[in-house]
């Protein structure tokens, strides 16, 4: 697929992008939120992807389930808010920068500078946001880009602090010192479930090492290993204690490895023993002890008459393989508990499975090592670097990598040459395994111990288990068993990265007195200590008069508050009283401004202070004019379409003031507000404008950022309270992240109340939380919980996680989520953790998982091979809906993996949606009909009495229902295969049937026909709509009611309607189904009798015979109709002595003859008139050249030939070699005995 040009639009993806620039002129979406919501509210929670790359199928997929049940759960009367986000910390986003700058290292980042390296992750984080506003829209979804919030800014920040606060008084965070998994490259430790995500198949050495026992000559244990890089942190033996060990000394050797004397202890099952010492080759006398085996070639006798209980060998004492810790270099400590080391110790973890049935202990790289080691005090030595490399004490592999990325085995190889050449190395074979990879690096992971902060998760794992048994997952046997089985086992969760692009762990440690403080708020970071961090609370005026006549005014003393806004200002003034209060109040000089300061100031108790840089901006000559003037709507309309930079700089109005110097004043404003209260609480009462370009100045925003401000809904409330955190020292926004958050230093209250002085201070960890961690806390992060309560959704609550005696929750838990299987390791697990942690109960109840999407061969798909198209591509190609329909369609919607292929979606764009297409033009071409008149008789023949009208509604209820049911279950596969199905029963079958009572000069017939087909596809619409939006859309805006006197009642779009009803088919309507497929199971059976015949559907036959006298339409006319039509015959039968179930009468009587004539004709006049361009139902004149019997053939048939073909007029002459419609200039036609030449004119 590489080289690939651009794929050209086709009809339907035009069509689409028509359909998505009415959804935005009309807001259409937002209107969606906006009606009314008798069911309530319907949560749902949007996983944060990052953004660090353009979406992906796997985006683009998981976001289609995300985006078919919100629609649907709003058109059944929910209220459905749908936030995006964006996530934004972790290694991803720092990998990227360090590609950028081509660091390899830690050390790289340290020299470089954390506030450098950060600056450049944060832009990096959003570089391709605007792809993602493009893209996700195009692909059908309905989401709030605008609102969106993002991991890295500091109120979800606050919020992660909160969630890790809470936890720790519940005692489920600790300090540990664990065996991990650690990334070298990245210099961090993993989570068990990050660590999942990287395993892949490697082909390593193992080693049999030979350990020498100091009681014994010549004798050695025999150790195991798949990681000789561990091998110099060796500082113990484990066996089992039950399990039998022989020593196997060998008699005659000529092997370097094996020496004649040596003996050698091992496990003494057979096994075990093939395992060791030559496989196959070994034969041993159980009753001699006497044994022999090959090795190398030669042939090497043992003998193991010795045999000994592994506690027998408890406490032997082994030489060391190297010296570098155990005999030290002069001035070097003695390594602590040396004692207790280099010993055989009892382990209930040594198996018999495999290696010897010994196991090498080193307690600074695995997980059980490392618990023996703290059980039985042993030495620990970690030879190995958080960089992956060894010491300088280790000086024979000094500098070098423990798992080199490009050869893993390499270091390896080299221990055990250098084991081999002081005969300490058995053997060593090669190793395939799977092996854990940095899941965003792909550098192989150490076992390494180190201190991190811990969840602990094994506190809290019966009810982790207990509340994923509540939650219903599609498919069900992921939660059961993949999910359900991580849980049972879940291990404690390492949330702490020794790390830059993060947010910061809140724990700060006291140097001199070793206790620690959790901060659980940036306010409570101010109480601590954090001097210089000014509270700013930015609050616009309250409604005014101003604002409901929609005026444009800086006028002073004009437009008082509005009685709803004296009592949102009130509502205001008594959350920031709550809050804390504040210690001082500036205001705009404007009168709905001082107003609501009033009212603010009487609540909390402080004076005001009218300040003019708060001002609201002026407008010049707009000043005074109301939004809806002609001259002020093109002049603003102009001003706004102005280039970014270009409109900063323009005064308003010509006049008036330009948005940078709005943001001047209002800087300069803060500026010396902060130099007189610095550490203290100011609120700033001012409007919309000015308050957007001040943050823009406080937060450093980019005019791209501060544009996109306006569309953010906080701004568009009036008298809702924004907090931002000030640094006094610089005038912007406080920084969370790293190096700023390092600098702050706090007084150890404890250290001062002993020593009665502030010696004790105390410093941040330096750790950042794992973005798991910051991402499962979405639920309460997007919604700043718990410090803006003020915040409220569309439908007046706010985000409430825990509820009360008397309350409900609000906006939790999550009725439904979404994401691909790979998240049962991730988001899905750090939210339930989380969601326990805090609540004891899951912060969701549904979870659809998706599969994963392959390229056509079955292999990963990869940027880097090119083995996918590009998904604008394929939208251009084929249309979003029809690559929404194939996946929705496909078993990846519950959790199966899915080979892409673009034959697939071709297929869907035929049999859907050109087909449902073709089945619309039809339906315009005869629309006309639907005059005043028509209308009326629509009333009169509104409930289709024809059986096909009966039918297709009846299939249609039974649609509805069936995809309701399927929705309801999340089921998505089998919600969008029955569309299809459906579109098929209309095309081939309904209107196929129908075309001629459409047709038909009969209005009452017509007018049945066409009210049903219009009915049937309006409702359709509907049902569609979840699925495949655009397409819907037009479908919907093609039949919908425009002004005619019909039924039914329409909305601006198909998604503001309600959803159809999905009661069940009647029995009557049952029976009509039933009865129906029969009919097409008979005509399929008949029209295959004629193909094996070779006579084509359009000769008519006598008799159609059927041999079952008890089928269901026996004596039913309406049924046996449809199948004499559709199969062309005069007459059906039941005839049970038939040896087939199906026989044709294939006689050929002179009438039959004629009528089969007779269509020819009109087929080929059909195609004339197809040929000349004539549209349906434009009148003609057929000349007719013809002699003898053919002319009286015409002559017969006249009236019929011109009903049939739209024909005005039949001229029949007389056969004419020259002249203006000379025979020449005709076209010949013969069927049978019939010969003319035929010429079409139009009227």
């Amino acid at each position: 697929m590489e080289n690939q040009p651009p794929a050209q639009k086709s009809k339907l993806a035009q069509r689409e992008e028509e359909i998505l620039a009415f959804w935005q002129q009309n807001d259409t979406f937002k209107r969606t939120l906006e009606k009314p919501s008798p069911n309530g509210e319907f949560v749902f929670y949007d996983g944060p992807p990052f953004a660090t790359g353009t979406p992906h199928y796997g985006h683009i997929l998981a976001g289609t389930i995300k985006d078919v049940i919100p629609r649907f759960k709003t058109m059944q009367g929910y209220h459905v808010p749908r936030r995006w986000g964006w996530d934004c910390h972790g290694l991803p986003v720092e990998n990227e920068v360090e590609k950028e700058l081509g660091f390899k290292t830690r050390k790289d980042i340290e020299n470089y500078g954390i506030d450098r390296f950060n600056a450049k992750a944060k832009e990096t984080v959003m570089r391709y946001a605007d792809d993602w506003r493009r893209i996700i829209p195009r692909m059908g979804r309905w989401v709030d880009m605008d609102n969106d919030y993002r991991t890295m800014d500091s109120p979800y920040t606050e919020t992660v602090w909160w969630v890790f606060k809470t936890l720790h008084e519940k005692g489920l965070i600790y300090q540990g010192f664990k065996s991990m998994h650690l990334c070298p490259r990245c210099e961090t430790t993993l989570s068990n479930f990050e660590v999942t995500q990287g395993y892949k198949e490697i082909t390593d050495i193992s080693v049999f090492v030979k350990f020498k026992l100091l009681s014994e000559a010549n004798t050695f244990l025999v150790a195991w290993t798949t990681t000789p890089w561990t091998l110099p942190g060796n500082t113990a033996l484990a066996v089992n204690p039950e399990m039998d060990y022989t020593f196997v000394e060998i008699t005659a050797s000529n092997s370097e490895e094996i020496l004649t004397g040596d003996t050698l202890v091992v496990g003494a099952r057979e096994d075990i023993l093939k395992r060791v010492f030559g496989g196959e080759s070994l034969k041993f006398d159980p009753a001699t002890h006497i044994g022999t085996f090959m090795w190398n070639g030669d042939e090497v006798a043992f003998s193991a008459r010795r045999g000994v209980k592994g506690k027998d060998l408890f406490g032997q004492s082994y030489e060391p393989l190297f010296d570098y810790y155990t005999n030290p270099k002069s001035g070097r400590e003695r390594l602590p508990n040396r004692d207790n080391g280099f010993r055989v110790y009892g382990a209930d973890f040594v198996n018999k499975e495999d290696g010897t049935g010994i196991i090498h202990i080193a307690p600074a790289f695995g997980d059980d090592d490392y618990k023996l080691a703290t059980e039985k005090n042993l030495p620990f030595i970690q030879h190995i670097k958080t960089d992956g490399t060894f010491r300088p004490e280790v000086t024979d592999f000094a500098g070098l990598p423990a798992k080199p990325k490009g050869n893993p085995r390499e270091t390896d190889e080299k221990i055990a040459n250098y084991l081999e050449a002081r005969k300490k190395l058995l053997k060593r074979e090669p190793h395939t395994h799977e092996y854990p990879h940095c899941w965003r690096c792909d550098t192989p992971l150490l076992n390494f111990a180190s201190p991190s902060w811990f969840v602990n998760v094994s506190k809290m794992r019966g009810k982790l288990v207990e509340e994923n048994k509540k939650i219903i997952w599609v498919p069900e046997e992921v939660g059961k068993y993949r999910f359900g089985n991580w849980l049972a086992d879940a291990k404690d969760w390492a949330i702490s990265r020794t790390r830059f692009w993060g947010a910061p762990i809140p724990v700060w440690g006291c140097e001199r007195c070793k206790t620690y403080n959790v901060i659980g708020s940036l306010d409570e970071l101010r109480k601590k200590g954090a001097e210089t961090i000014t509270k700013i609370i930015l609050l616009r005026h309250g409604e005014s008069e101003k604002n409901v006549k929609h005026i444009l005014d800086d006028t002073p003393n004009a437009f008082p508050l509005t009685h709803e806004g004296r009592r949102k200002a009130k509502e205001a003034a008594e959350f920031i009283k709550k809050a804390g209060g504040v210690d001082v109040i500036y205001t705009s000089p404007i009168r709905r401004a001082k107003e609501t300061a009033e009212i603010v100031a009487k609540e909390v108790g402080r004076k005001v202070e009218v300040d003019e840089r708060f001002r609201e901006v002026d407008s010049g000559r707009w000043d005074g004019k109301k939004d809806s003037d002609l001259t002020l709507e093109r002049e603003r309309g102009a001003y706004r379409s102005l280039p970014k930079e270009m409109y900063y700089q323009t005064k308003r109005g010509g006049t008036g003031e330009s948005w940078e110097e709005v943001e001047k004043r209002m800087a300069d404003g803060l500026s010396d507000i902060l130099r007189k209260h610095t550490g203290e609480t100011i609120l700033i009462i001012s409007h919309e404008g000015p308050i957007v370009y001040l943050l823009k100045a406080i937060d450093n925003l980019s005019l791209a950022d501060s544009d996109s401000y306006f569309r953010k809904e906080r701004f568009e409330e009036y008298a809702r309270p924004i907090t931002v955190y000030v640094d006094a020292k610089t005038g912007k926004e406080f920084d969370m992240h790293r190096p700023y958050i390092d600098n702050i230093a706090l007084t150890c209250e404890t250290c001062f109340k002993e020593s009665g002085s502030g010696r004790g201070l105390m410093h941040r960890v330096e750790e950042v939380f794992d973005c798991w961690f910051e991402s499962g806390s979405m639920p309460y992060g997007q919604a700043h919980y718990p410090f803006e309560k003020f915040v409220a959704e569309k439908n007046g609550k706010p985000f409430d996680p825990f509820g009360g005696f008397w309350k409900k929750t609000s906006g939790f838990p999550a009725d439904f989520i979404a994401e691909g299987l790979d998240q049962t390791r991730g988001w899905f697990y750090s939210m339930l953790v989380l969601g326990v942690g805090l609540l004891e109960k899951s912060p969701y109840k549904k979870v659809v998982v998706n599969g994963l999407i392959l390229a056509e061969n079955g292999a990963k798909m990869s940027k880097r091979l090119k083995n996918y198209p590009d998904p604008m591509d394929i939208a251009d190609k084929y249309s979003v809906d029809s690559l929404r329909f194939y996946l929705l369609s496909s078993p990846v919607v519950r959790g199966e993996d899915l080979r892409f292929s673009e034959r697939g979606i071709d297929e869907v764009s035929k049999k859907v949606f050109n087909r449902l297409d073709n089945v619309l033009a039809f339906y315009k071409l005869y629309e006309g009909k639907m005059t005043h008149e028509f209308s009326i008789l629509v009333f009169k023949f509104s409930k289709g009495e024809h059986i096909l009208d009966k039918w297709i509604v009846a299939r249609l209820r039974e649609l509805t229902l069936e995809v309701t049911t399927a929705l309801e279950n999340y089921e998505l596969d089998k919600a969008a295969r029955p569309i299809a199905d459906f579109i098929d029963d209309i095309s081939t079958w309904y209107l196929r049937r129908s075309r001629e009572r459409i047709k038909s000069d009969d209005i009452g017939e017509s007018a049945q026909a066409l009210n049903t087909l219009r009915h049937v596809l309006s409702e359709l619409a509907k049902v569609m709509a979840p699925f495949a939006p655009f397409f819907a859309e037009y479908l919907y805006q093609t039949v919908k009611d425009k002004g005619l006197k019909i039924k039914d009642s329409s909305n601006e779009s198909v998604h503001l309607e309600p959803w159809p009803s999905s009661a069940k088919a009647s029995e009557g309507q049952g029976e009509i189904i039933t009865r129906m497929k029969e009919v097409r199971r008979i005509t399929s059976l008949a029209l295959e009798a004629r193909a094996k015949a070779n006579i084509k559907v359009r000769q008519p036959l006598a008799t159609l015979k059927i041999r079952n006298p008890k089928s269901e339409i026996r004596n039913k006319r309406e049924f046996l109709n449809l199948i004499k039509e559709e199969i062309n015959v005069k007459e059906v039968v039941f005839d049970e002595t038939l040896q087939n179930e199906v026989e044709l009468d294939v006689t050929m009587t002179p009438e039959l003859r004629e009528e089969w004539i007779l269509r020819e004709l009109v087929r080929f006049v059909q195609g004339m008139r197809k040929k000349g361009g004539f549209v349906a139902g434009e009148s003609a004149t057929l000349l007719v050249s013809a002699d003898g019997s053919s002319k009286r053939f015409i002559e017969q048939n006249e009236q019929e030939l011109s009903r049939v073909a739209f024909l005005k007029n039949i001229i029949i002459q007389e056969t004419i070699e020259s002249g203006p419609t000379s025979s020449a200039d005709m076209e010949l036609f013969q069927a049978g005995e019939l010969k003319v030449q035929l010429s079409l004119t139009r009227v």
